[in-house]
């Protein structure tokens, strides 16, 4: 029996790698998916504040995707436009496979802080803010970048000095109370007539507001600083 095993080792060996060969040939080379990712994130990144790199994570080298050589690049829904996400890298050839590939987009930019502490309930000026330098992949996604996003809101929290200042932590005023006296004025083609109603919601500038007129019509119309409702024909 030794005999005739001996001579076989050889053909087994070259059997096995005949047929790893046409194995290594179906692996996806990660190089232009890479390259793929990073033409897109270059497009996304336009739109963010700052300073703007990535970090692109390995396709795994030995993967068992078909070779592909057309790829569309997208950000699966929920993902955040910077931090540690993923991105989702689709086949367009007959292959059809997806992956999904770890990025991290580093965003280097001002952002709003508190100068002095802001009671709760207080309303926001100019003089409450300042600014500070950083990566905003170290913060929260909801983190402060320009100051019309907090002059003239109010803090629903009391927030202490050099606090990055969220989205969350500030409301927008009602401009229209509920019961309040409100002048409607209501806006066509060619004319503008002003009406005097009862409100009968709360809402800020820009939300939708009922009115209830002298003559019991209820309208709507969209809320406007000081205590006006337009309502659009």
């Amino acid at each position: 029996m030794q005999r005739l095993t001996t001579p076989l080792r050889p053909l087994l060996a070259f059997l096995a790698l005949c047929l790893a060969a046409p194995l290594a040939h179906t692996q996806q080379d990660p190089a232009p998916v890479k390259k793929a990712i990073e033409s897109w994130l270059k497009i996304q990144s336009k739109g963010l504040p700052g300073q703007v790199s990535h970090e692109i994570g390995n396709l795994d080298p030995g993967n068992q995707l078909a070779p592909c050589n057309n790829f569309d690049v997208s950000r699966p829904p929920g993902a955040q436009a910077w931090g540690r996400t993923n991105v989702m890298v689709r086949c367009l050839d007959a292959a059809g496979w997806r992956v999904h590939v770890p990025v991290h987009v580093r965003v280097k930019a001002d952002y709003l802080i508190s100068a002095r502490p802001i009671a709760q309930g207080q309303v926001v000026v100019e003089g409450d803010l300042a600014t500070q330098f950083g990566d905003l992949s170290d913060l929260p996604a909801n983190i402060l970048t320009e100051a019309t996003g907090a002059v003239g809101r109010a803090a629903t929290t009391s927030i202490p000095a050099g606090r990055p200042l969220r989205a969350d932590m500030l409301k927008a005023l009602w401009v229209v109370r509920q019961g309040q006296s409100v002048r409607v004025v209501s806006r066509g083609p060619g004319f503008a007539v002003s009406n005097e109603g009862r409100a009968l919601n709360n809402a800020v500038e820009g939300q939708v507001a009922q009115v209830r007129l002298g003559t019991g019509q209820v309208i709507s119309g969209v809320a406007k600083a000081g205590g006006t409702v337009e309502v659009g024909y």
